[in-house]
């Protein structure tokens, strides 16, 4: 991921999280509110209260992996910040897969597939 695309500033983060769209789910809380440009910018957020760091940066990685896989899905101009919930850390794959996928739905974050 490049480094533009990352939301960095503690101004950005908590204008999403008062006035941003949220989605819940036992894996992670994702918020999202429409930027000026044209590409997505991401923040993750992972609390000390999760564990050791070594737990706390594969719990990150993990998130960014997601973005990374579902990002030709996800539609361009969104400002999204993803909270790891203490479940993220054990959680299968398939099951954070599915689940943050259900919140970009929600969430409106995704690209309509045409039917054929």
């Amino acid at each position: 991921m490049k480094s533009r695309c990352t939301l960095k500033k503690n101004s950005d983060f908590r204008r999403l999280y008062a006035k941003g769209k949220s989605a819940v789910n036992p894996y992670m809380v994702v918020y999202c509110r429409r930027n000026r440009t044209g590409e997505n910018r991401l923040g993750y957020t992972v609390s000390v209260k999760l564990g050791h760091a070594v737990l706390r940066n594969r719990m990150r990685r993990r998130l960014r992996e997601l973005v990374r896989l579902n990002s030709p899905r996800m539609k361009s101009g969104w400002d999204i910040v993803i909270v790891a919930r203490s479940r993220c850390a054990e959680a299968p794959w398939q099951k954070l897969q599915a689940a943050f996928l259900a919140s970009c739905e929600k969430l409106e974050l995704l690209e309509r597939q045409e039917k054929a």
